[in-house]
């Protein structure tokens, strides 16, 4: 699981990543990227609303985007900051499609975004 130094917690960043960040999307999850110049881990926050299912599901799809990135850690560059935002779709997706989808959007983000400044 991700500790928390490595999980964004306030509001503020969460709206800053979405309306700033490089965004990529597929079929069950959107993914918003922002690579900062600060240096400190890579955060990640989850977006997982009402209209993916009951509270079972929707906890479901967040412990499994939570170990999807704990996966790609080391793959994420230090400073950046990444919110994922679950479809209704994510709620019958496997872990596979899952993790497929988001490592994508991942490398693709990651490769497009410079550091801002």
């Amino acid at each position: 699981m991700l500790a928390r130094p490595r999980r964004l917690t306030r509001g503020d960043d969460y709206r800053f990543v979405v309306r700033r960040g490089g965004r990529c999307a597929g079929a069950h999850t959107v993914t918003h990227v922002v690579m900062t110049a600060e240096p400190r881990a890579a955060r990640f926050g989850f977006i997982v609303s009402k209209a993916v299912g009951d509270a079972v599901t929707r906890n479901t799809v967040r412990r499994r985007l939570k170990a999807v990135c704990a996966e790609a850690l080391p793959d994420v560059r230090d400073g950046a900051d990444v919110v994922i935002r679950a479809l209704p779709s994510s709620a019958t997706a496997t872990y596979p499609e899952l993790r497929a989808e988001v490592t994508r959007c991942l490398a693709r983000r990651a490769a497009r975004e410079g550091v801002a400044s």
